[in-house]
This record gives C-alpha cells, structure tokens and sequence, in this order.
C-alpha cells in the first residue's frame, strides 16, 4: 500500500500596517495574488478564518492596523506563495498600484 507524500504547509505570521487596515483595495490585491497559486490561502485572525483568495472572505475578517494575521499556505507550492504574500504585508501601502 503506497501513501501520497505529506502536502507542504507553511505558515507565517504577517501585519497589517496600512493606516485604515485590511480594507478593500488591499483585500483586492491579496485575493488577486493569492490567486496565482495552486495552494490554499487561509488568513486568520482571532479564530476566524478566509480564504484568502476571495475578497470578500478576506474583509470580513476586518483587520484593523496593527492586526497580526496568520497567513497558512497548503500545497505544492505553498513556500513561494507564504514568501510572495508575506512580502505583500510588508509594505505599509499594500493597497497601492505599483
């Protein structure tokens, strides 16, 4: 009896600093970023969860700055996804074009 290989999983701890937190705009680059990806995104915050590639999942956590999220990444390429997402958080004007 053959077992699949175990599914990677990699979780980071992110923050929201844009001035007025996770609002739509950033939510909307999330979601689009987060969709490039075969893996599953999930960020969660204070026990509740979203599907990070879905803007409205990702708003209704409503994230103030300051919120430290959870960011867990599933999948074959879940590495490169936690890495690219992580450094999304990293820029206080996530919501910004450029």
């Amino acid at each position: 009896m053959s077992s699949s290989p175990p599914v990677p999983t990699v979780s980071r701890s992110v923050r929201v600093l844009d001035d007025l937190g996770l609002h739509a705009r950033p939510a909307a680059r999330v979601a689009q970023t987060a969709r490039q990806f075969r893996s599953e995104v999930t960020l969660s915050l204070e026990g509740a969860s979203a599907n990070a590639k879905s803007i409205l999942d990702i708003l209704f956590l409503s994230a103030p700055r300051g919120a430290s999220l959870t960011l867990i990444c599933t999948g074959s390429d879940a590495l490169l996804a936690a890495e690219t997402l992580s450094r999304i958080f990293q820029n206080p004007l996530l919501g910004e074009d450029g």
